[in-house]
């Protein structure tokens, strides 16, 4: 595919949105050069969203290690040995008290993660009141606590919860090389039963597995051939812990990381698409071409749920050097 074939116009279309994306059209992006992909994916920014806002998140992991899955990737998981102690659900107040400093340091959206392959429904009352507490904070809320039944979606858009986030991780051909405890249309479904209850969806995935570009364009093709795009798409970078079984994997391109984001924003030019795990081992050079490539959201703190993350003030002199500024509310509500 040759720059003269992609029509920012052709993007405008259909509320500039395709949900027929095929895998090769995908790989062609990705085989576009370095600057010519920058490029596009900047133009089509542009056309949806303030190039130079990005916005600003926090997440807290509010029931941390234990969790029945074996996903390869994650300290959490009980099938490794990382030294991450199992926790209990944390109290209300004591995750309304970190929303409240998430808020202070510029965060629109606070986001909450459980290690759970899926709730149980005694502890949704807890998780309910959670919700309604960053609610009345004046930030938007989104959890992320495993497996839905249709059921439990229901209630927790019900108590106002705006995003529910359901990872799809990789492509569905390399999926079972990273986790067999559930499978890929488990996810599907999960992602189906928050659509269905009026939530707005967060789906993304992460690079750095051990797969290959085809896999890549194939979880980017899974989530763009969605009957509607999510609202919010992360793009992890593998952080490698010890003793989980990916713990020697090579480390990624960086180059490659920035475009896969900026083929994400082509494919969902009206999503917000976060530069999420593994932004610490980033330069601000490297990060600042993610923001060029159409990565408009990022998870502030000093942790990603396990996992260390830039520190505030770090984050703050980027902003300041490279003239962007945190969003004080969603551009889509």
């Amino acid at each position: 595919m040759s720059l003269a074939e992609i029509d920012p116009a052709a993007f405008v279309e259909n509320d500039g949105l395709r949900h027929d994306w095929r895998r090769s059209e995908i790989m062609e992006l990705f085989a576009l050069s370095f600057n010519d992909l920058l490029f596009e994916a900047q133009t089509v920014h542009r056309l949806y969203f303030n190039p130079n806002q990005v916005q600003k998140s926090r997440l807290l992991s509010i029931k941390t290690g234990g969790c029945p899955e074996d996903c390869k990737y994650c300290p959490q998981s009980a099938h490794y040995h990382t030294d991450l102690p199992a926790e209990k659900l944390l109290e209300v107040q004591a995750v309304l008290a970190e929303a409240r400093a998430a808020k202070d340091t510029g965060a629109s959206r606070f986001c909450m993660g459980a290690a759970w392959r899926n709730p149980k429904d005694r502890d949704l009352d807890k998780i309910i009141a959670m919700i309604k507490g960053v609610k009345d904070l004046g930030m938007e809320s989104c959890m992320t606590l495993g497996m839905l039944t249709k059921e439990q979606a229901s209630r927790l858009s019900e108590a106002g919860l705006d995003y529910y986030n359901h990872n799809v991780d990789t492509s569905e051909e390399f999926y079972s090389e990273i986790i067999t405890s559930r499978t890929y249309q488990d996810r599907l479904d999960t992602i189906d039963h928050v659509r269905e209850s009026g939530m707005n969806v967060c789906s993304g995935g992460i690079v750095g597995l051990g797969e290959e570009r085809e896999d890549r364009a194939g979880m980017l093709m899974t989530l763009a051939n969605m009957k509607q795009h999510p609202e919010s798409v992360p793009i992890n970078m593998l952080v490698k812990v010890e003793g989980t079984p990916l713990d020697n994997n090579e480390d990624f391109d960086v180059l490659e990381f920035i475009r896969t984001i900026a083929v994400a924003r082509i494919l969902m030019p009206k999503s917000f698409v976060r530069l999420s795990a593994g932004r610490e081992s980033m330069s601000g050079e490297a990060q600042a071409l993610c923001f060029m490539a159409g990565a408009n959201s990022i998870f502030c703190g000093e942790k990603l749920l396990t996992t260390s993350n830039p520190e505030v003030d770090e984050d703050d002199n980027l902003f300041a050097r490279l003239g962007i500024y945190p969003l004080e509310m969603p551009l889509n509500e």
